[in-house]
């Protein structure tokens, strides 16, 4: 790899900036926005290598030589953005959800519909078994957003599952971690704890996490050295599947009030014209182009290369 300037590391944190944003919205992977702008081998790749190795090197041959093994201006620049992203963008992102969804869902899917065929553009030729991992991937993923969250727990063990869970589920394209909290039935006791500082429940859960995001980039990494294309395919397929999760025309069946807000937990995918509410289809279509055409025009500027 060369040797990056400051703009490398200035456009990563807009890379950052970019997966936060997604982050926040629920429904939507921080790994697909990743993928699309071209970092997410480097990221999967760069998490696995946090080691034990790390420690000997800090030993023996001090801290510059440690984060270089690290690759840590790479996180550094990365998790500048998310957090930036993460911390002014989820009341705005909130507001809009909540104002104009079928708008934000809108963009979001001509978005993410567009990173389906980048990423499948990756694979130089498709074969048979591309094909099958790829439905494979689809039905496992469609299959997630239909599901119906279980009960709330308050063991810590499971909320340490939770945690590791979750972690996988957001460095995964198309699969949203804050979602797999809700599914797991979990969400509204992480959400609570954070609120309330629990810090006994942050730190089994923040444990999970990390256990969670050190095996899964691990075999990640190793899925990409031994079996590329079929990662890919794999991982298309995933994001393939999870575009229901962010059709912009739901009907609600069933909600949750959750500190005094209304977390919807059961919806069903509608047409425009069977969505009870204003579908803004004009709007909606217009927006779901813009989505798409931004995924083009940033594979076409190469912002995918840092």
């Amino acid at each position: 790899m060369a040797k990056r300037r400051f703009k490398d590391y200035f456009f990563i944190a807009l890379k950052g900036l970019a997966m936060g944003a997604a982050d926040v919205v629920p429904g939507v992977s921080g790994g697909t926005i990743a993928f699309i702008t071209g970092i997410y081998e480097e990221l999967v790749t760069t998490i696995s290598n946090v080691n034990l190795e790390l420690i000997k090197t800090l030993r023996k041959e001090g801290f510059s030589e440690m984060w270089k093994q690290l690759n840590g201006n790479f996180l550094l620049s990365l998790f500048i953005g998310i957090g930036i992203s993460i911390f002014s963008l989820m009341k705005l992102m909130s507001y809009l959800l909540e104002t104009f969804p079928v708008m934000v869902w809108s963009f979001f899917f001509g978005l993410v519909l567009a990173s389906v065929l980048f990423i499948a553009k990756q694979i130089p030729k498709w074969k048979a078994i591309h094909f099958i991992v790829f439905l494979f991937a689809a039905f496992v993923a469609y299959f997630i957003t239909t599901l119906t969250p279980v009960g709330e727990t308050q063991s810590l063990a499971y909320l340490f599952l939770c945690g590791a869970l979750a972690i996988c589920a957001m460095i995964l394209p198309g699969i949203s971690g804050a979602f797999i909290l809700v599914l797991l039935g979990s969400y509204k006791q992480i959400l609570e704890a954070v609120s309330n500082l629990d810090l006994k429940v942050i730190a089994v859960v923040g444990a999970g996490a990390i256990v969670g995001i050190l095996s899964f980039s691990r075999l990640l990494k190793w899925l990409f050295q031994k079996y590329e294309y079929i990662t890919l395919a794999l991982l298309t397929g995933f994001v393939f599947g999870s575009l229901n999760k962010i059709w912009p025309w739901k009907n609600v069946l069933e909600t949750e009030t959750i500190r005094g807000k209304v977390v919807i937990l059961k919806e069903k995918s509608v047409l425009p014209f069977d969505f009870n509410g204003e579908p803004f289809l004009l709007y909606a279509i217009i927006l779901a182009i813009l989505g798409f055409g931004l995924i083009l025009l940033l594979e076409k500027l190469s912002f995918k290369k840092s």
